[in-house]
């Protein structure tokens, strides 16, 4: 979820149809490329033995640390390939966010394959399917959705508070915030893509993919989660 507040170019909506069409290309085939990416490193982490450590470490020790890291990577990523018009320095913010994402997923992954086999895949079916869908509708009406911004902003803060209300004080996390939290990740994918088609400058095509990329595994986080808690 990108606030664009930072960016600077020519915006590729006032761009000629063949310059729009090539940016929008290059925006699904970075976030395409980011979850490639992101199963990569999975598959690397658990087949060379690392994930075990990294879930016990990350289970051992506050989840509110984890999280605020979290936070400033990916903030930091992505402030990074929004103002830098380097375009190696933009696949590198990039590239440090798809890690991050990975080793943050660690913990949920391994508890997944030793409580719930095959649960990892459905959710990911259903993210993908749940994506696509909400790409294909803002690609093909035309919307402009930024109005969602500032339901996104909010939104966003009141899932941080929870988050660490439930860290800080030791309630549950219910099935209800999954599913108000899937809700929340397909608004900001409607406004990446909504971004990427109407107010995103030519040459952020790499911030355009990362923005959606990251919405993508937002869905995919609390779609795993809700699967497991039925389980």
């Amino acid at each position: 979820m990108s606030t664009l507040d930072t960016v600077s170019g020519n915006v590729v909506a006032y761009a000629p149809a063949a310059v729009r069409g090539t940016f929008v290309r290059r925006a699904y085939m970075h976030a395409i490329g980011g979850i490639v990416g992101f199963a990569a490193v999975e598959w690397f982490l658990f087949s060379s033995g690392m994930a075990q450590p990294i879930a016990q470490t990350m289970l051992s020790g506050s989840w509110l640390l984890v999280l605020g890291a979290f936070m400033l990577v990916s903030w930091g990523a992505t402030h990074v390939a929004h103002t830098v018009k380097s375009v190696p320095m933009q696949y590198l913010a990039y590239a440090g966010l798809v890690v991050a994402e990975a080793i943050i997923f660690v913990p949920m992954l391994a508890l997944a394959m030793m409580k719930a086999p095959g649960v990892i895949e459905s959710a990911a079916w259903v993210t993908l399917m749940g994506a696509t869908g909400l790409i294909v509708v803002a690609t093909v009406t035309g919307k402009d959705f930024s109005f969602l911004r500032g339901m996104l902003m909010w939104g966003g803060i009141l899932a941080i508070v929870a988050i660490v209300s439930s860290v800080l004080f030791g309630f549950e996390m219910g099935t209800w915030f999954s599913v108000a939290m899937i809700g929340f990740a397909g608004a900001a994918i409607l406004y990446d893509t909504s971004n990427i088609l109407h107010h995103y400058p030519e040459d952020r095509y790499v911030a355009a993919g990362m923005q959606l990329f990251a919405s993508i595994a937002l869905m995919f986080w609390y779609v795993l989660r809700l699967f497991m808690s039925r389980d």
